[in-house]
C-alpha cells in the first residue's frame, strides 16, 4: 500500500482565508515544514505554513499549562468559537495584557496597521467610554497585570494625560502606552510630562527598522529620524522602552539582529518586541504566503542574527506557546547574559500565578544574586530563576538590581484567516476592551468583531444555522 508523502498530526477548525466560514482543517508535517490544510466547499484547498522547525512546533504544542480564569466572564455560549467573543465561558485565558483603543485617527497612514487608522479616521473615544473601558479590565482582571493604551495614535487623543490619570487611579500594575514616537520627537514639554507615571510606565514605541527604506514600505514614510529623536528624548527622560517592530518575509526578515543589537546599547530600552504582519485591516503587502513569517523563523533568525540569545534562550510561553515566546537576559553594563535558556522548563509550567507577569516577592532581587554566586549549581540557579521569568516582567525599583537590568525579547503572533486556529485563539491572553464592558482577543477582534466586521460577524452567526438559547451566563 503507498505511503502518503506527509505525516498526519493532528486536527482542529479553522476558517477559510477567502469567505471567513469555518472549516475543517488538519495539521501535517511534510518537507520539514508544519502546514495546516483546510478544506472550503466554496474555495476548495488552502494550505497554510505553520512552522519551519517540527521539533520546536511539538515542543510548543507540549508546553502549556492550565489557564487561569478572569474574575468574571461577559457573553454567554450562543453560537461558538469565535462568534461568542467577549469573554466566553469557554475562553482558557485571562487578560494577561489588555489594550484599550482611544482614538481611530493617526498622524499616519501605515500600509501595515491592523486597525485601519489614519488622518481620515478622526475619532476619538470619549473620557466616558474610555473610563468604562478600564472599568471593565478591573471588574475582569481584579488587578490588571498589564494595560496598554493604544489607538490609532494615542498621543494625539486630546484628553490623552487625562486618560494615563483615569488609568492610574485604577489598580494597573504596569501602564503602558502604544506609539509611533512622533510627538514624542517633536514635543518636549509632552515628553516631559510622560516621566510623571512612572515607575510601572511604559512607552512600547513602535520601531521596525533602522533602514529609511524598510520604513517606507511598513509605514509610508521615511521616519528614521524621528524614530532616533524620539529615542534619544526616552533615554535622556530614563522612560522605560520597548522596541516593537513589525516583521515580514523579505522586508526586514534580515534586520532582527541588528535591531537588538541596537536595542542592547540604549539605556531605557527594556527589550524588543517582534509580531509577525497580521493580515488584517489595512495590508499592503503581498499575500500572506509570500510575506508572513512564523514564530519559528522569527526564532532561528534571533538565534543566527544576534550575537547575544541562542536557540535554547527562546522558548514558547506556557499561557499561549503557539503564538508568544519569550527571551530574558540579565543587563549589567555592557555585558549581557541570557537567563532563559538556563531554566527547567517545569518550574514555568508547574508554577502557580501568571506567566504574563513576574512573581512579586520579596526575594526576586535575592534570587538573581543567588543565581549567579559560585556555589549554585546549573539546577538550582534553574529553580532560582524559574520564578522570575515571564512574558512580560514587572520589578519593583528597589535593591541594586532594577527594571533597568533587565532586557527581554518577545515574539508575539497574532492569527489572521489564513492561519485561524480555534484551539489556539481560545488560549488567546492579549484582549481588547470595549465600552461595553466586553473583552475581545485581539486575533479575533481583527477579524470579527473590529468597525464593520461585524456586519459579516453576523452573517456568519446565521449561517452556523443554531444557537444554543441560554438566560444567562453558562456555569462551567
Amino acid at each position: 500500500m503507498p505511503d502518503r508523502d506527509y505525516l498526519f498530526l493532528d486536527i482542529t477548525t479553522s476558517i477559510c482565508g477567502i469567505c471567513m466560514r469555518k472549516v475543517e482543517a488538519k495539521i501535517i508535517q511534510q518537507d520539514g515544514r508544519v502546514i495546516m490544510r483546510k478544506w472550503c466547499p466554496e474555495h476548495k484547498f488552502q494550505n497554510v505554513l505553520i512552522s519551519t522547525d517540527p521539533a520546536f512546533y511539538r515542543l510548543q504544542r507540549s508546553f502549556i499549562k492550565p489557564g487561569q480564569m478572569p474574575l468574571q466572564f461577559n457573553t454567554p455560549i450562543r453560537y461558538g468559537c469565535p462568534y461568542d467573543c467577549g469573554l466566553c465561558p469557554d475562553h482558557e485565558q485571562h487578560s494577561c495584557l489588555a489594550l484599550v483603543e482611544i482614538t481611530d485617527h493617526c498622524n499616519l497612514e501605515c500600509p501595515v496597521c491592523y486597525a485601519d487608522s489614519g488622518p481620515s479616521r478622526p475619532t476619538h473615544r470619549s473620557l466616558e467610554e474610555i473610563n468604562r473601558m478600564l472599568d471593565a479590565v478591573v471588574r475582569n482582571e481584579g488587578q490588571p497585570d498589564i494595560v496598554q493604551i493604544s489607538g490609532g495614535e494615542p498621543t494625539i487623543h486630546p484628553e490623552f494625560f487625562a486618560v494615563l490619570d483615569a488609568a492610574r487611579q485604577r489598580p494597573i500594575k504596569h501602564l503602558m502606552v502604544n506609539t509611533n514616537g512622533l510627538r514624542i520627537a517633536g514635543d518636549a514639554d509632552f515628553a516631559r510630562r510622560l516621566r510623571d507615571y512612572a515607575p510601572g510606565f511604559e512607552i512600547y514605541l513602535q520601531f521596525d527598522s533602522l533602514d529609511p527604506r524598510t520604513l517606507n514600505i511598513l509605514r509610508g514614510a521615511n521616519l528614521h529620524k524621528s524614530r532616533l529623536k524620539a529615542l534619544e528624548t526616552l533615554n535622556n527622560l530614563d522612560i522605560s522602552t520597548t522596541l516593537v517592530a513589525t516583521v515580514a518575509r523579505g522586508v526586514n526578515d534580515d534586520q532582527i539582529g541588528s535591531m537588538i543589537d541596537f536595542a542592547l546599547k540604549q539605556p531605557c530600552v527594556r527589550g524588543v518586541t517582534f509580531q509577525p504582519v497580521q493580515f488584517a485591516g489595512r495590508t499592503r503587502l503581498e499575500n500572506p504566503d509570500h510575506s508572513r513569517l512564523t514564530v519559528s523563523e522569527v526564532r532561528s533568525a534571533i538565534a543566527e542574527q544576534s550575537g547575544t540569545f541562542s536557540l535554547s534562550d527562546i522558548i514558547p510561553v506556557p499561557c499561549h506557546p503557539d503564538c508568544i515566546l519569550m527571551a530574558y537576559a540579565l543587563k549589567l553594563g555592557d555585558a549581557i547574559t541570557p537567563l532563559t535558556g538556563l531554566v527547567d522548563p517545569q518550574f514555568l509550567l508547574q508554577g502557580e500565578g501568571s506567566t504574563i507577569a513576574f512573581e512579586r516577592n520579596s526575594d526576586l532581587i535575592r534570587a538573581v544574586y543567588n543565581t549567579f554566586s559560585t556555589n549554585h549549581s546549573p539546577a538550582s540557579a534553574g529553580a532560582a530563576l524559574g520564578q522570575l521569568l515571564c512574558c512580560l516582567p514587572q520589578i519593583k525599583l528597589e535593591s541594586t538590581l532594577s527594571y533597568r537590568n533587565v532586557f527581554r525579547i518577545i515574539v508575539m503572533q497574532f492569527m489572521d484567516a489564513w492561519n485561524f486556529d480555534i484551539r489556539s485563539v481560545k488560549r488567546s491572553c492579549v484582549h481588547m476592551a470595549q465600552p461595553d464592558g466586553t473583552l475581545i482577543p485581539f486575533d479575533t477582534f481583527n477579524l470579527f468583531y473590529r468597525d464593520h466586521r461585524r456586519a459579516k460577524l453576523e452573517e456568519l452567526r446565521r449561517a452556523t444555522g443554531y444557537e444554543l438559547r441560554v438566560g444567562g451566563l453558562p456555569l462551567i
